[in-house]
């Protein structure tokens, strides 16, 4: 009996412990002005997905121009650092009748890049695919270079597949040199437990990767992986995601200086930005009454000093750091999943 009552109460002690983390980050501050530094004009350009095709802006919502008339667009969207390239993630479906009543039916994905010189010619019909396994997608192209970070589906391939089987990989832009970052994926540790994966990968100027951490289905917090353990057990992944186990959606800023998530859940919905070790966690919006933040990757500009999002009313946001200076660019209407270009020509 004694035990029993022991444990019992270790067992709630460690769960108070970890929606005590939570309700900390719910209960966040505005980022002060000191810690945000000089804000500027909002510069450079969003990409964003209209009706589930490509199409881009200024930062201050003008020259709204179709990109690509891909009609299936869907998901992260990121930037080369040239600002004329934009890799994007159509999606379609695997659906197979198969004898006595079985069947599968299951989302498929791949990667494909958009180029800005082709709409400026007045060409939206021109792409090109960059993955063919049906399974690639949320891409994050990492500033300053020609690598992608993004989610791969292995077993998307396979008509029988009912859940699936996620890694995160890495490969240069035009396709070529596909590596699993995530080598215990091949492990027993991941062949035994199928039903734990990551999702939503961004990295950081160090190599530092953010993920939501997922088991039987269900997202169980947002864990932030160093770069010189990138390879730890999903056990270990587990236990950073109670840092903050109701974040999804984890963006890096460019400078590597904050990451930026949504948290979406029924008691509460909003952006936040936090320090790389999530010790110090800032709010910076919360949507009107009635529409909710997409659970989407927000982007943060050039500068690191603005950010992104979208709104499930069909809107493009962009706000400050500090959490001023909120603007609506587009909508309501049919407009997600806004990204920044990667750096301002001059």
């Amino acid at each position: 009996m004694y035990r029993k009552l022991t444990l019992t109460l270790i067992y709630s002690a460690f769960w108070a412990f970890l929606t005590g983390l939570s309700a900390v980050v719910m209960a966040a501050d505005k980022l002060p002005p000191e810690k945000a530094g000089t804000i500027g004009k909002p510069e450079g350009k969003i990409a964003f997905i209209r009706d589930k095709n490509i199409w881009y802006m200024n930062a201050d919502g003008t020259n709204q121009t179709m990109v690509t008339e891909v009609t299936n667009a869907d998901g992260r969207l990121t930037w080369a650092t040239d600002n004329q390239r934009i890799m994007f993630t159509r999606k379609g479906t695997f659906d197979i009748q198969a004898p006595d009543m079985m069947g599968g039916h299951h989302k498929i994905y791949d990667l494909f890049i958009a180029y800005l010189d082709s709409a400026a010619n007045g060409n939206t019909m021109f792409w090109r695919r960059v993955t063919d396994d049906l399974g690639s997608r949320d891409p994050d192209w990492l500033p300053g270079s020609d690598l992608v970070v993004f989610t791969k589906d292995v077993k998307a391939i396979y008509a029988s597949s009912s859940m699936p089987k996620y890694a995160i990989c890495t490969m240069k832009a035009d396709g070529t040199n596909t590596q699993i970052l995530r080598k215990n994926f091949l492990d027993a540790e991941y062949e035994a437990d199928s039903k734990r994966f990551l999702t939503s990968p961004s990295m950081n100027p160090k190599g530092d990767l953010a993920v939501v951490y997922f088991e039987n289905l269900q997202p169980l917090g947002m864990a932030v992986i160093p770069n010189q353990s990138i390879n730890i057990s999903l056990d270990s992944i587990k236990i950073l995601a109670g840092k903050n186990r109701k974040g999804f959606s984890p963006a890096w800023s460019p400078d590597g200086q904050w990451l930026a998530y949504v948290i979406n859940d029924i008691n509460s919905n909003a952006l936040y930005i936090t320090t790389p070790d999530q010790k110090e966690n800032y709010l910076v919006f919360q949507p009107p009454v009635g529409t909710y933040i997409y659970t989407i990757a927000p982007s943060f500009s050039p500068d690191s000093k603005w950010l992104t999002f979208a709104t499930t009313d069909g809107s493009i946001w962009i706000i400050d750091i500090t959490g001023n200076n909120a603007k609506r660019l587009s909508g309501p209407g049919l407009d997600k999943s806004p990204a920044w270009s990667k750096a301002i020509k001059k």
